[in-house]
């Protein structure tokens, strides 16, 4: 028996129940693609059940504003990609009358679906004879086929596409498709690797020649780049905060956050904030203190930020200002959201608290 009919006979008996599997209704199928993308199966399982509850319909998500998009998404990272759905959400409903188009090509005129999107909705929601390429795709070809090009390079991309359409069950292609993914996700794993229940273990050249913890091959990565913030956290007379929302491009466009300060390097002390703190709110701020004496550290793919909050006690009363509870309930970067969620002290808002 070939490998692509191995791997479409264990799935038969080893897929896992997941909710968007339930039928092949399109709006469910690509909802959870775009929740895939760098989450893991068991968090985005949790998102997605939150967000077909909150917008059952691709209509739903389409009227809803973007600040409930974006608080609902929050955790999930990537926000550009709430953002690009929603957009999504919104041509499908005005353009094909809530209708998603069924071939990769028109798929991928919408915005923010990629080749890789757009194959797994065509295929799986509509029997378009096209193979997906994901991290666990290129892992079970990689190892099976011994490819070690660099999967991240030019040449590598388009080997392992040509060998995952060779692969392809042109009769069978989006039940196929969820197979290799599947598969890769649970057996032939990044790590761990469980190949003796592998059920195509004979054929595979990584497992013969010794090879499987050394496949996919990539590129070297450049390390992060460091990045220093330091969060000005006003609180008024009254207990109030101020957050301000993202304007412009970057990764946390439309979220809430505080007056913040980033530097590509260390070097902000208390004297220096101080210094800046009267050029923010003139005549009328108090102490100054730091609320953190360690960095918070957020790892990012291409960042790795070290935050410091700083409580800035503010004479009058802040226009446009939130209580705390109101300010929770705002969507803001996870490394915010943590940090805020942890400061329960109801004296923290307190205008006479004194860490």
């Amino acid at each position: 028996m070939d490998f692509s009919k191995q791997l479409l006979n264990w799935y038969h008996v080893h897929q896992r129940e997941l909710p968007w599997r339930q039928n092949k209704d399109p709006y469910r199928v690509w909802l959870s693609e775009v929740m895939l993308q760098q989450t893991r199966v068991a968090q985005a399982i949790d998102y997605f059940e939150s967000f077909t509850r909150a917008y059952p319909t691709v209509a739903d998500l389409a009227h809803a504003p973007e600040e409930a998009i974006l608080k609902l998404w929050q955790g999930l990272g990537y926000y550009s990609r709430a953002r690009n759905m929603h957009a999504t959400a919104k041509q499908v409903t005005d353009k094909f009358n809530g209708v998603f188009p069924q071939t990769t090509e028109e798929l991928m005129k919408l915005k923010g679906i990629g080749p890789y999107t757009a194959r797994a909705v065509s295929s799986i929601c509509f029997d378009s004879p096209v193979a997906v390429v994901d991290g666990n795709v290129y892992r079970v070809l990689a190892r099976y086929s011994g490819g070690d090009l660099p999967i991240d390079s030019s040449q590598g991309v388009r080997h392992f596409a040509e060998l995952a359409q060779r692969f392809l069950i042109q009769t069978d292609p989006g039940t196929y498709n969820q197979a290799i993914m599947e598969f890769g996700a649970t057996v032939c794993t990044p790590k761990n690797t469980l190949c003796a229940q592998c059920p195509v273990q004979a054929g595979c050249v990584a497992y013969a020649t010794g090879t499987v913890a050394e496949l996919p091959k990539k590129s070297p990565k450049k390390p992060p780049q460091p990045l220093w913030i330091h969060y000005l956290v006003p609180v008024d007379p009254l207990g109030n905060t101020l957050l301000t929302q993202r304007k412009g491009l970057g990764i946390w466009e439309g979220l809430y956050t505080f007056f913040a300060i980033e530097q590509q390097s260390e070097g902000m002390d208390q004297k220096r904030i101080e210094a800046e703190v009267p050029l923010i709110w003139p005549g009328q701020t108090g102490a100054v203190s730091l609320l953190n004496t360690e960095p918070v550290v957020h790892r990012l793919s291409h960042r790795l930020i070290r935050a410091h909050f700083w409580r800035v006690a503010v004479k009058n009363s802040l226009p446009g200002g939130y209580t705390p509870t109101e300010a929770e309930k705002l969507p803001m970067p996870v490394l915010m959201a943590e940090w805020f969620g942890a400061q329960k002290n109801p004296y923290f808002w307190d205008s006479n608290y004194t860490p």
